[in-house]
C-alpha cells in the first residue's frame, strides 16, 4: 500500500498548541510549491513501489491553498507515478475554508476524502486553541461536507483540556456521531516544547487535565465509539466499517510512503528520511541541488519496538 504525503507547511494563524512545521506567512508560498512539484519529480523515479493507494495533503493547512494550486500539485503527482483508481485522496481541511464551491471544485480535482480540523465545537475551546474558526463554522462545515458526495470524510476532536469533565466530553463525542461522521481521529491535548501553550503551562496561566482525567475520557471515548459501531484501528482513530483510512494504516503496517516539502517523512521499506522544517531552506536546497534531508537505517530490533 505505497502512499505518499505532501506537507502543505502554511496556516492563517498558530495554534496554542502545535508544533508541526508550519509559517503564517504565505510570502514563500510560490517558491514551495514550486520545489515541491521538483522534488515530486526529482524523487519519483527512486520510489518505484507499484501504483498509490493513496494521497495524504497534510500541513500546516492545505485548503488554503487554491484549487488550482492543488491540481497543479496533483497533475505533478500523476505524470511519474501509477495511481490507483481506487486510490484514497485526502485533503485536511479547517472549517472556515469550506465553502460549497471550493467542495465541489476539490471533488472534480479527484480528492475522495476530506479531513476536517473541527478540534471542538465550543466557543471558548476554540478561543483557548487558537483557532481561526468559530462553534458555528465547525456545524455548517460539518453539514455542507456530508452532503457533498466525498466518498469518506473524518473530523478531529481534542479531549485532556483543562478543567474538561465528561459531561463535556460526552458532549462533544453527542454533536459528533448525531451531525453522521463516518470516521473520528481524537487526540489528547499534549504540552508539547516551544509552543504557546508550553508557555502558558509554566507560567502557571494554565493548568494542565491530569492523567487520571485524561484516561478516564479516553475510556469513554472507547465505550461512546462502540457503541456507535466504529471500530478502533489506530491509537486515535476510529472509522465505520468501509471508512478505515488507508493512508493512516499505512504508517502501522511498515508500507512504503513517500514525503514531499518541508518537514515531510519518508520510508522506503528500510530507511526512513525526513526533510529540513524550514520553507526557506527546503526551497533553497531543491533549488540548488544540496542536501535539504536527514535519514537513518533502523535495526530490525527498533522497527519491531515501534511496531509495538
Amino acid at each position: 500500500m505505497p502512499g505518499l504525503y505532501l506537507h502543505i507547511p502554511f496556516c492563517r494563524r498558530a495554534c496554542t498548541y502545535c508544533d508541526f512545521h508550519f509559517s503564517t506567512s504565505l510570502g514563500t508560498k510560490d517558491r514551495v510549491l514550486k520545489a515541491m512539484a521538483r522534488e515530486l519529480e526529482e524523487r519519483a523515479p527512486g520510489f518505484d513501489h507499484g501504483p498509490l493507494t493513496s494521497i495524504y495533503f497534510g500541513g500546516g493547512t492545505p485548503s488554503l491553498l487554491e484549487p488550482r494550486e492543488l491540481e497543479a500539485l496533483l497533475d505533478r503527482v500523476r505524470r511519474p507515478f501509477t495511481v490507483d483508481p481506487e486510490a484514497e485522496v485526502t485533503l485536511e481541511a479547517n472549517p472556515d475554508d469550506i465553502t460549497a464551491g471550493r467542495l465541489a471544485a476539490w471533488r472534480q480535482l479527484g480528492i475522495t476524502r476530506l479531513s476536517l480540523g473541527t478540534q471542538s465545537f465550543r466557543e471558548d475551546r476554540l478561543r483557548f486553541m487558537g483557532r481561526a474558526h468559530t462553534a458555528p463554522d465547525a456545524l455548517r462545515s460539518i453539514d455542507l461536507i456530508a452532503n457533498a458526495g466525498f466518498r469518506s470524510w473524518t473530523i478531529d476532536l481534542i479531549y485532556g483540556l483543562p478543567g474538561m469533565d465528561r459531561a463535556e466530553w460526552d458532549e462533544q463525542l453527542t454533536i459528533a456521531l448525531d451531525h453522521g461522521m463516518p470516521h473520528l481521529s481524537a487526540y489528547c491535548l499534549t504540552v508539547e516544547p516551544r509552543t504557546a501553550l508550553a508557555h502558558q503551562v509554566a507560567n502557571g496561566t494554565v493548568v494542565p487535565a491530569t492523567d487520571t482525567d485524561t484516561a478516564a475520557q479516553f475510556d469513554r471515548l472507547m465505550d461512546r465509539m462502540e457503541a456507535a459501531g466504529f471500530l478502533h484501528y489506530e491509537i486515535s482513530n476510529f472509522g465505520l466499517p468501509g471508512h478505515l483510512a488507508v493512508h493512516n494504516r499505512s504508517y502501522w503496517t511498515g508500507a512504503p510512503y513517500l514525503g514531499i516539502g518541508p518537514s515531510a517523512h519518508s520510508f522506503d521499506g528500510r530507511t526512513r528520511r525526513w526533510n529540513v522544517a524550514h520553507n526557506v531552506r527546503y526551497a533553497q536546497g531543491v533549488e540548488e541541488g544540496a542536501r535539504y534531508w536527514e535519514e537513518e537505517t533502523p535495526s530490525p530490533l527498533e522497527r519491531t519496538n515501534e511496531m509495538l
